[in-house]
């Protein structure tokens, strides 16, 4: 299966889940008077789209090379991450919003089967990060990386609407409201995690260079290729799920053009069979000479 297939067949999965979940959710929260499981609903109505938004920027930044893009459509995968982000920070202020409200409106104390809802719920969005995460490290995806962090942040929800819901239940009357408190504090980490999720996909956006191991790998590949003597500078940019790289090699100064030229695909070829993440590769070739 291709790191694509992986990558789409993980967004199904997430789209799926949320889905039922918020029509869960959002029955318990109504009938079991817990704004916090209604916050939770919300959230999950917005990782919906957030998840279809996904989809779409996989398949798109996977678009094959052509006259106007050279390098392929693998830039566009974390501006699809960026608005993912915007619906993280989205509900976050929605459910931020109606909680401050709650707070401030009498109400009747949760339903005590809720627990037993949100609990079953944590259990499975613990699941689903861990699933869509594994997933996003296999196929290199920013945005199935904040589609699994999704996953998390509604984990982390369900857990503060399950500790608000137990306190309210717990002292009784009078602390109605706790549950509300609950899904305030959700409100923050959710804001937090969308900073989570942003920042790195601002550092491929601006070509960050923060792929040291993979600098090591490609240095360590191209040290077993006859010819080639050692290996100097090596720049390394992502692209959707594709690691494109620019890197000088020394060979023999006593060689022919048309040998030196042979060997940059040589080690071309090594590079792109030994490590099948990197797109495209560009050798400069300088001129050492041999102890």
């Amino acid at each position: 299966m291709s790191h694509e297939e992986k990558a789409i067949k993980a967004t199904y999965f997430s789209i799926i889940g949320n889905t039922c979940l918020a029509v869960v959710k959002g029955l318990a929260g109504f009938f079991g008077n817990s704004y916090a499981l209604i916050a939770d609903a919300i959230e999950s109505t917005t990782d919906i789209f957030a998840s279809f938004l996904v989809l779409f920027g996989i398949k798109y930044s996977n678009k094959p090379a052509d006259k106007n893009h050279p390098y392929g459509h693998g830039r566009a995968e974390p501006l699809f991450t960026f608005l993912v982000v915007g619906f993280l920070i989205t509900s976050a202020t929605v459910i931020a919003y109606e909680s401050i409200r709650n707070i401030q409106t009498p109400h009747d104390l949760p339903k005590p089967w809720t627990l037993f809802v949100l609990g079953a719920i944590i259990i499975w969005k613990e699941y689903s990060f861990r699933l869509v995460m594994k997933r996003s490290v296999e196929t290199n995806s920013s945005s199935l990386k904040a589609d699994a962090w999704h996953h998390r942040s509604d984990a982390i929800t369900s857990v503060a609407a399950f500790v608000g819901i137990s306190i309210a239940l717990f002292l009784g009357k009078g602390y109605e409201a706790a549950d509300d408190w609950a899904a305030l504090f959700a409100s923050v980490f959710i804001l937090y995690n969308s900073y989570l999720i942003f920042r790195p996909a601002l550092g491929e956006i601006m070509d960050e260079h923060v792929y040291d191991d993979l600098v090591v790998e490609i240095r360590k590949v191209s040290a077993h290729v006859e010819g080639i003597i050692d290996t100097e500078k090596c720049f390394i940019r992502k692209a959707g799920m594709k690691y494109h790289v620019d890197l000088h090699a020394i060979v023999d100064a006593t060689i022919s053009v048309k040998e030196g030229h042979d060997l940059a695909h040589k080690l071309k070829d090594s590079l792109q069979t030994e490590i099948p993440e990197l797109g495209h590769v560009l050798i400069h070739v300088e001129p050492g000479y041999q102890d």
